[in-house]
């Protein structure tokens, strides 16, 4: 009789388990790359411009995102790394809409873009859905 029960609980344990897996996001395999998305701000002519208020904001938590690589990356005028793996697990995976905006020190215009960039838990890296490189000032 005992032995009955037991494999009824059983049967009753496995068969109410969801068929469907969660995510595994540790049976990935991703590459050691580190990656980065970029983006540019130019005169009308497009040669690199210098800015100055430069920021990158995720519209969907309203983040300011500083790139670790930045500090060292930054080296090109006008040119930034708006976000990169470090910031991967704060990104939705269906893709975070990022505000990059900067006002050019030659004309004080202030200019905006829109980056649509995914990440997520699961993501090996981030990755660039929509938008731009490059903003012209006029």
């Amino acid at each position: 009789m005992y032995k009955i029960a037991l494999i009824l609980i059983c049967a009753a344990v496995l068969t109410s388990c969801d068929k469907k897996e969660p995510a595994d996001c540790e049976a990935k395999i991703c590459t050691e790359n580190f990656a980065m998305i970029s983006f540019s701000f130019t005169d009308k002519d497009g040669n690199p411009a210098a800015v100055k208020n430069y920021s990158a904001i995720n519209q969907r938590t309203g983040d300011s995102i500083k790139s670790a690589s930045a500090a060292y990356m930054n080296m090109v005028q006008g040119s930034f790394i708006v976000v990169d793996d470090a910031y991967l697990e704060k990104l939705s995976a269906e893709g975070d809409d990022i505000k990059v905006s900067a006002t050019s020190e030659a004309t004080a215009q202030t200019k905006s873009a829109i980056l649509k960039v995914s990440g997520g838990k699961c993501a090996c890296h981030v990755q660039k859905l929509s938008g731009p490189e490059k903003l012209a000032f006029d």
